[in-house]
């Protein structure tokens, strides 16, 4: 599976990179480590239009968030979320065509040492592995899914329980993001954040430093066993 190309524009501002150490790395999935933002809205799409929900307005709603979330926030009459996000979950799982990795994070993420990283999705586990070899990437050493926290994103809630089975605590996590959602949760959970741009259509209004894809840095280990990123020679 070819990755989504490196952005043309200089998005990686060198300076904003976070300049310390970190416990460990924890990723977003969708518009972070891959994209699947064309066969998602496909599915929402055809969901919204049988429900009379206008599409157009509806899908920037849908990312980073549990499906039973995005469904329950409409409050829809008559509508069981749970049974309608498990209609959308098999949809999603039969629509892959068109998921591609973020330029450079398979490099990125196979020089991370396992038990220092995990993924924290808004997805049931089983898409987020359907979606995950669709991109062609391996199985992250700890994948935080949709069914292992009570409250979704932008709850702190699956942030705080990656740190915690990874052993860390989640004040010296980095968190790798796309979303609002996803960035509020990681805030409310006290980790730093590192914002991945790759499937923005437009500049995100954020407080956090902005990289393009996985292209321009690399992952280092100290002594110690704590991760920096280190910016690529030009």
């Amino acid at each position: 599976m070819s990755a989504l190309p490196s952005s043309s524009e200089p998005v990686l501002n060198r300076p904003t990179l976070p300049d310390r150490a970190f416990a460990a790395f924890l990723f977003d999935m969708d518009g972070t480590l891959l994209s699947s933002i064309a066969c998602a809205e496909r599915v929402w799409a055809r969901w919204a239009g049988r429900h009379g929900v206008d599409v157009a307005s509806f899908l920037p709603t849908i990312h980073g968030k549990r499906a039973v979330d995005t469904v329950r926030q409409l409050g829809l009459p008559g509508i069981d979320a749970a049974a309608e996000a498990a209609l959308i979950q098999a949809e999603e799982m039969i629509d892959v065509e068109g998921i591609e990795q973020i330029a450079g994070v398979a490099a990125f993420v196979g020089a991370l040492p396992a038990g220092r990283w995990a993924v924290v999705t808004s997805a049931p586990r089983e898409l987020a592995l359907r979606r995950i070899a669709a991109a062609g990437l391996p199985v992250p050493p700890l994948i935080i899914a949709a069914e292992d926290v009570v409250h979704g994103k932008p709850a702190p809630d699956c942030f705080l329980h990656a740190a915690s089975r990874l052993g860390v605590s989640a004040r010296d996590c980095l968190v790798f993001e796309d979303a609002p959602a996803g960035i509020a949760a990681a805030e409310a959970a006290g980790a730093s954040v590192l914002v991945i741009a790759a499937t923005h259509a437009h500049p995100m209004d954020t407080r956090h430093p902005v990289v393009g894809d996985y292209a321009a840095f690399v992952p280092t280990v100290d002594a110690d066993g704590a991760l920096r990123l280190t910016p690529l020679a030009a």
